[in-house]
């Protein structure tokens, strides 16, 4: 099948070098063709392909959009049907947030202990998300980097997040440098939500990586509050070593 589509921001051969690199690096793309007068891209795709997934494989410049959509006449039933693919996008994430809830408490049940149950659910929060992202490295990198402050301009960080992910789990769950995990998981967490923030304040649409490319999730709230989950769980436990 092939698609048109618009590309804004390409003002020269080398806009559309890079471009053209980062279309025909996408799996299932099989062919492209860049008209820089027009603006335009014709992709020639072996299965369908969102826009959302085509924009995340763009560098940031460049805003990728289907040709003949008029995004000012999105009628209320469109909106509905935005909302409820969302909602089905997300399922993963909230399924997997519910594992790790239920497998947490279930640890700590008997008796209850509330700060062994934070380290715990941050433990398998790490390890589980990180293994998502391990699926596919180089798509989590080019993700990552969308919203990621420090992720766009340190590229070792961003191949090694799950890496350093991987590590601060294992030390939450076998209770080794707690202090310096929970510093850690302040630091590199109140980053990206600073970067997540930004991409809902402007409305971007993107995907989230926080699972990786396995599950094609967008950005939306649930980003910012898992984010926040994580981080007023660090901020209690340093509080309760240190008072």
């Amino acid at each position: 099948m092939t698609r048109t589509y618009k590309i804004s921001g390409m003002t020269c051969n080398n806009c559309k070098a890079s471009v053209l690199s980062a279309l025909l690096a996408i799996p299932n793309v099989g062919d492209v063709s860049i008209n820089l007068e027009k603006a335009e891209a014709t992709l020639k795709l072996k299965t369908p392909i969102g826009v959302s997934e085509l924009q995340n494989a763009l560098p940031e410049k460049y805003r990728i959009s289907e040709v003949g959509v008029d995004h000012n006449l999105t009628s209320e039933n469109e909106i509905n049907k935005s909302q409820q693919t969302e909602l089905k996008q997300l399922f993963p994430l909230f399924l997997i947030f519910g594992y790790i809830t239920i497998t947490a408490v279930l640890l700590n049940n008997n008796p209850w202990n509330t700060e062994a149950f934070m380290l715990d659910f941050m433990g398998l929060f790490y390890i589980v998300f990180s293994f998502f992202k391990l699926l596919d490295l180089k798509g989590f990198s080019q993700s990552f980097k969308m919203y990621d402050p420090l992720a766009k301009v340190m590229p070792l960080y961003r191949h090694t997040y799950p890496f350093i992910e991987v590590a601060l789990g294992l030390a939450f769950l076998f209770r080794f440098q707690i202090e310096k995990a929970l510093i850690l998981t302040l630091l590199i967490l109140g980053i990206t939500t600073i970067g997540v923030t930004r991409v809902l304040r402007k409305k971007t649409k993107i995907q989230c990586a926080c699972l990786g490319t396995a599950l094609k999730l967008p950005m939306t709230k649930a980003t910012f509050i898992e984010n926040s989950i994580m981080i007023v769980m660090a901020i209690v436990m340093l509080l309760k070593l240190y008072l």
